[in-house]
């Protein structure tokens, strides 16, 4: 059990930590905005299609290229994978190529495995992240991560950064029926680690991140700024914001 020390407010007596992936413990825009183009790339190959084509694809999955920035409102990087998958082929259907689920199925499979062979130029560690997660662990407080993403992609990032190792649970959107800001994520991880929910915190970057936990009923959330919510959209649903999770020290309760 460990004391959470927030710019100079402290969160007693926490044993879990749940944490998001993407922009809280992995940067956001440089993984996403990579799967993404690498994801609307393909599919256009695959059906000749031209460069404008291309560009409406990346941003009706969620990037926006121009700014340099996820949409704030997804689908990628906040939503499920399923719902990306989907507004790839309701853009195909839009444009005359109806029944395109398969060849948009099959493209994000093979976007998934040859980037998980080369995960050096996917996956970049938010500073501090490591630091952090090792003193939680070392102080006896369990981590676990809640993700939109897949569990086995989660966990690959996670073996690649070496956070695995002090890691108790991760859980994908493939392991429950509703993903966030349903609270199914966070109550499936509370009772495999049993740990009451008046003792766990939440951690992320996104509006959807406060609200699961909000919707948990958690001791807290920790609000993120990655830049995929800002300061005043956070501030509404928690008193607890930082920068990043270097901002976070941990002192045993």
């Amino acid at each position: 059990m460990v004391d959470l020390n927030v710019g100079g407010q402290a969160i007693r007596d926490v044993r879990l930590v749940i944490f998001d992936k993407d922009g809280t413990l992995m940067d956001l825009y440089h993984y996403w905005s990579l799967m993404i183009a690498s994801r609307a790339r393909l599919i256009c190959q695959k059906l000749g299609f031209s460069e404008e084509h291309y560009n409406r694809l990346v941003y009706e999955m969620g990037v926006d290229s121009e700014a340099g920035r996820l949409r704030p409102e997804g689908p990628v990087g906040i939503k499920s994978r399923e719902i990306v998958l989907q507004s790839a082929i309701d853009y195909l259907s839009s444009v005359g190529h109806a029944s395109s689920y398969d060849l948009c199925l099959s493209s994000f499979e093979e976007v998934d495995r040859a980037s998980s062979q080369d995960l050096k130029r996917f996956v970049i560690p938010i500073a501090g992240a490591a630091d952090l997660i090792d003193s939680l662990s070392l102080n006896g407080c369990k981590v676990a991560i809640a993700t939109t993403d897949k569990t086995a992609r989660a966990k690959l990032a996670m073996e690649f950064l070496g956070f695995a190792a002090r890691i108790d649970l991760i859980v994908g959107a493939d392991l429950v029926s509703e993903t966030k800001p349903d609270p199914e994520t966070i109550r499936l991880i509370l009772d495999t680690l049993n740990v009451d929910r008046s003792n766990a915190v939440m951690v992320g970057d996104a509006i959807t991140d406060m609200q699961m936990g909000i919707n948990a009923g958690l001791k807290a959330s920790i609000g993120v700024l990655s830049g995929l919510a800002v300061k005043s959209q956070l501030s509404k649903m928690t008193e607890y914001i930082v920068k990043s999770v270097a901002e976070l020290g941990v002192k045993n309760a």
